[in-house]
């Protein structure tokens, strides 16, 4: 095997661990929680927005101006994942 010559390793295992720990920070509860990624165009910026714990949507705001935006989930919908608000 050939000698690994960069000047950096990560270590992966104690990052999962980490997690892993009751006092973790509160993002972590939103690990494997299916989110849509949304560009905010009013005040250019993106943001995770997270289903809602009946399934039924996916809601969430603006982080700037707080514009709200709810994203219905039923039958007949998109299987797209990343969406724009104007």
């Amino acid at each position: 095997m050939a000698r690994d010559e960069r000047d950096f390793i990560v270590e992966l295992s104690s990052a999962a661990s980490r997690d892993a720990t009751p006092d973790a920070s509160p993002r972590s509860s939103n690990v494997g929680r299916p989110f849509l990624s949304v560009h905010f165009a009013c005040c250019g910026v993106y943001q995770r927005i997270y289903k809602s714990n009946d399934g039924k949507s996916y809601t969430g705001r603006c982080p700037r101006c707080g514009l709200p935006v709810q994203f219905a989930v039923g039958p007949g919908g998109t299987s797209s994942r990343t969406f724009v608000v104007h």
